[in-house]
C-alpha cells in the first residue's frame, strides 16, 4: 500500500502533517503551516477546524464549503514573518482547483499563542 501525502503539498502523510492540527492534537507552529492546514481543511471539507483557525474578529459566523470544488494544488509564493519569533505574518499562495486557481495573499496574527488567520486580499 503507498502512502499518500498531505493535500497541503508536504511530503508527510495527512495523519502526520495536517491531520494532527485539525484533530487538534498540536497547533500549528507558523502561519505558513496554518495556511497549508486550512488549505487541507478546505481539501477535506472540514468547516469546523476552518472556523476554529479563523480570527475571532473577522469570523464569520458560518461556513459552507462547496463540496463541488475539487482543490488539485497548494504552492506556496511568499511568506513575511509569521515564525515563532513574530506575532503576525502574510502568506501569499495559488491554490488550484478544478477549472481554475486562487491567488491570495494572507494575513495571520496570534491570539493566545495560536495562529489564525485573519484575512486576505485576492491577487491577479
Amino acid at each position: 500500500m503507498t502512502r499518500r501525502s498531505c493535500p497541503c503539498g508536504l511530503p508527510e502523510t495527512y495523519e502526520a502533517c495536517c491531520g494532527r492540527f485539525h484533530s487538534g492534537a498540536a497547533a500549528a507552529p507558523t502561519a505558513e503551516r496554518l495556511m497549508r492546514s486550512r488549505y487541507c481543511a478546505f481539501v477535506k471539507g472540514d468547516a469546523a477546524y476552518l472556523l476554529r483557525t479563523w480570527h475571532p474578529r473577522t469570523r464569520p459566523a458560518t461556513l459552507e464549503p462547496d463540496p463541488g470544488t475539487r482543490w488539485t494544488g497548494l504552492e506556496i509564493l511568499d511568506t513575511r514573518d509569521g515564525s515563532a519569533f513574530h506575532s503576525t505574518g502574510t502568506v501569499e499562495f495559488r491554490a488550484s482547483y478544478r477549472g481554475g486557481s486562487l491567488h491570495e495573499r494572507s494575513r495571520f496574527e496570534r491570539v493566545d499563542g495560536a495562529w489564525v488567520y485573519v484575512d486576505g486580499d485576492f491577487l491577479s
